[in-house]
């Protein structure tokens, strides 16, 4: 029998918001028919314009709030949650916090997992300003070169200044580029078109070192008026130490093409992490939130328990942030990461501090670890920080016949953590202290936790 949905497209209708969605949306029930719909809290009084009737749920359009939440707080400006820039930002922050820490218990209680803690958040004193990496696409708007971002689920550009979450400095090398190269009459990159030069600005700053790259992604390798533009870059923002040019001229979502050429200054900024020094490419993943980064990463070594004599493998090192962290307080660290250029930056970090208690390895986690094993090496924890998608099961297969006594699970996804607890805990290990959710993102929906994961048997 076919169910009859209780709205149809283009109705209007009256609704109390009752939870938010993991992508931070307001959810309205009708007749227990789930409406999703940005910019609406929960306990909110709305009307509804329903844009799309789906079988299972539907979306909707906030016309007018005719009770407002206590919680809610006027933001900057809509186009931080046109675009997802800053989805929460209308809402108080340390309601964003309850919130993150509401996302993972609901997920533990959807696994049946209800017997798991989850600690409050830990939050930010200043939540914004935080980024230190923006990568942003470059149109023409009446003339003139603006920097923006795109409204979210659409491909329409809207032009910013001020992105709220992006370190200040950085939205303001931003425009002085811009200035700059909208001097030289340098064209904006046309996707339909494909034509005109600059396609993304990219910038990174050291949050403690104040040191800044800028990068150009440009369409062609030739860009017109080079040596005056670099020289007037260079003068304008004298904390630019790497001024470099990236060329990417396929037709593509993605940011950065396979050429860098460097313009000025040197190919990398240096940062501190932890009192730990770092050299940073245009291409290294580093956390984008180091304030937070650090907590995280004392979080997760502080719950690992580590005295100084353990062997600790860290499964996805990067450029080794958090292995030389873990260096500090264990005996030996071994790191393995797919990608290759990563290692190498690992290889030199680690070279830059003075530890030499590390060994890293290119390669899939996984036959790393088999790898290890049949060497003999046995670890007494091993830590994991992998991308959205999560661990593979066997990388979890390859960790429990490791047998160490802990497994440090530090996640971005809730919804994969919760999955891989399960394996785990069927595999033989138990969760006995709280999962700790980080705040990395604030005022979006996204979180961070740590979660100590110990051998049974």
């Amino acid at each position: 029998m076919k169910t009859k949905i209780p709205v149809a497209k283009n109705q209007k209708l009256e609704a109390t918001i009752v939870d938010l969605t993991y992508q931070g949306m307001g959810v309205a029930k009708v007749q227990g028919y789930p409406l999703f719909c940005d910019d609406a809290l929960p306990g909110e009084v709305v009307e509804l314009h329903v844009l799309k009737a789906g079988k299972n749920f539907g979306y909707a359009k906030v016309l007018k709030r005719l009770v407002t939440s206590k919680d809610r707080v006027e933001g900057s400006g809509k186009e931080y949650l046109q675009t997802g820039i800053a989805p929460l930002e209308h809402l108080a922050y340390p309601e964003q916090l309850k919130f993150k820490q509401k996302l993972i218990k609901d997920l533990l209680v959807k696994a049946h997992l209800t017997d798991l803690k989850v600690d409050e958040t830990l939050g930010m004193a200043k939540p914004y300003g935080y980024r230190n990496k923006a990568q942003v696409p470059v149109r023409m708007i009446d003339g003139q070169l603006k920097a923006g971002f795109f409204r979210r689920g659409s491909h329409n550009f809207v032009p910013l200044e001020n992105f709220l979450i992006q370190d200040e400095r950085i939205d303001e090398v931003i425009q002085q580029v811009l200035a700059i190269l909208q001097k030289y009459q340098l064209t904006a990159y046309d996707e339909t078109a494909h034509q005109g030069l600059l396609r993304h600005l990219m910038v990174r700053r050291g949050h403690y070192s104040g040191e800044v790259m800028v990068v150009l992604v440009t369409n062609q390798k030739k860009i017109p008026h080079l040596e005056e533009l670099v020289s007037e870059i260079m003068a304008t923002c004298p904390d630019v130490v790497s001024l470099q040019q990236n060329i990417n001229s396929k037709q593509t979502n993605v940011i950065l093409g396979d050429q860098m050429v460097l313009l000025a200054g040197k190919e990398f900024i240096t940062d501190q992490l932890n009192g730990l020094n770092f050299e940073i490419s245009a291409r290294s993943f580093y956390q984008v939130n180091p304030s937070q980064t650090e907590k995280l990463y004392q979080a997760a070594i502080a719950r690992a328990g580590l005295t100084g004599k353990e062997t600790v493998i860290d499964a996805y090192c990067g450029i080794g942030t958090i292995s030389l962290s873990l260096a500090r307080h264990a005996k030996k660290v071994y790191g393995v990461e797919i990608v290759e250029a990563a290692i190498a930056d690992a290889k030199k970090n680690a070279a830059l501090n003075g530890l030499d208690n590390l060994v890293f390895e290119v390669g899939a986690a996984e036959d790393q670890m088999a790898t290890w094993q049949e060497a003999g090496i046995k670890p007494d924890v091993i830590m994991v920080d992998p991308p959205r998608k999560g661990l593979a099961p066997s990388l979890i297969e390859s960790a429990v016949k490791m047998a160490p006594q802990k497994i440090v699970y530090v996640s971005c996804n809730p919804a994969t953590l919760v999955r891989d607890l399960k394996y785990f805990m069927e595999l033989g290990y138990e969760v006995k202290q709280p999962i700790l959710p980080v705040d990395q993102f604030p005022q979006t929906a996204h979180v961070e936790s740590v979660t100590v994961l110990e051998r049974v048997i």
